[in-house]
């Protein structure tokens, strides 16, 4: 009986059988069966992936198999040398130059995108008029009433009698500032106005600039103080760079005791953004020179406070 009659499939030489005969198909083999397949010489070529995770293996009659998976086996590579297989490792595939560019682009892209929604954020805390800049932290949110839109004068306050005579000094000055320093006479640094609240002190100081015909600005306390160190100072010389372009003029600061505690009493006892904001105020009453026009008028109902 010939052996193509005995129904057996005849075993390649070696004593070796491939795991698949089909040539143009790519089918896994195990780590085990491609050990001996080497050990066989039945091995022609191994293209190994970069990271060498992945092998295409073809063996000597031209199939193609695919391993993955690949255990970190140290023999492996000698043990191929040693039976003459062709050993080929594909190198790590490169980037082009636009996927770097783009990559290049991600943390400004990210940074830009933070810095447009503070701005933003901002921009609505800001209210109406907000410019949504960050450098706007550091402008004064004062309001600007000119001459024609004041329309008060002390006829339209009630009461306050003598108020309102203490403060006829700051309103002739403020009309004929040239005869008071002609005659000496110490130009006023500013005036205090203490009272609960609903009591009239932001109509008076309305009044005072009223009756002068000056500018008008007013300010809250805590528009000056902010989160970030700096700030209410950087505002404070805006506020009153505006009013000396506009001198002269009344600067009237309402809850001046937000702002103007006794220096050193912040939580640490530092030299905290209350502290700041306070010093660069003193520095800028005390600091004009000369004549400038500018009067400064607060308004607390915490006058030990201030």
């Amino acid at each position: 009986m010939t052996p193509g009659g005995s129904g057996l499939a005849q075993a390649p030489a070696g004593g070796v059988r491939a795991p698949a005969e089909q040539s143009g198909r790519n089918v896994h083999v195990r780590y085990s069966e491609f050990w001996d397949m080497i050990v066989h010489d039945r091995i022609e070529k191994v293209t190994f992936s970069p990271d060498m995770q992945r092998a295409l293996v073809i063996d000597t009659d031209g199939n193609r198999f695919r391993m993955d998976a690949l255990p970190n086996d140290p023999e492996l590579l000698p043990t191929l040398t040693k039976h003459k297989v062709d050993i080929i490792v594909l190198p790590a595939q490169q980037d082009n130059g636009v996927s770097e560019f783009l990559r290049s682009l991600i943390f400004p892209a990210i940074l830009f995108g933070g810095l447009y929604f503070l701005s933003r954020r901002f921009g609505r805390g800001m209210g109406p008029g907000g410019m949504g800049n960050p450098l706007e932290l550091t402008r004064s949110q004062a309001k600007v009433q000119m001459v024609p839109k004041t329309g008060v004068t002390f006829n339209d306050v009630a009461g306050c009698d003598g108020a309102k005579l203490e403060l006829q000094e700051v309103v002739s000055f403020l009309k004929n500032s040239d005869a008071f320093t002609e005659l000496g006479a110490q130009v006023p640094r500013g005036v205090i106005l203490e009272g609960p609240p609903g009591t009239g002190k932001t109509l008076l100081a309305r009044a005072v600039a009223g009756e002068a015909g000056v500018p008008f600005f007013s300010i809250s306390g805590s528009e000056f103080v902010e989160m970030f160190v700096g700030v209410g100072a950087s505002r404070v010389r805006d506020l009153f760079a505006q009013a000396k372009k506009n001198a002269p003029c009344i600067v009237f600061i309402d809850e001046i005791d937000a702002v103007g505690r006794q220096r050193g009493a912040g939580i640490a006892g530092g030299n905290d953004e209350r502290e700041q904001t306070l010093n660069q105020l003193l520095t800028e009453m005390d600091g004009f020179e000369g004549n400038s026009g500018v009067i400064v008028m607060a308004a607390t109902n915490r006058k030990r406070c201030a």
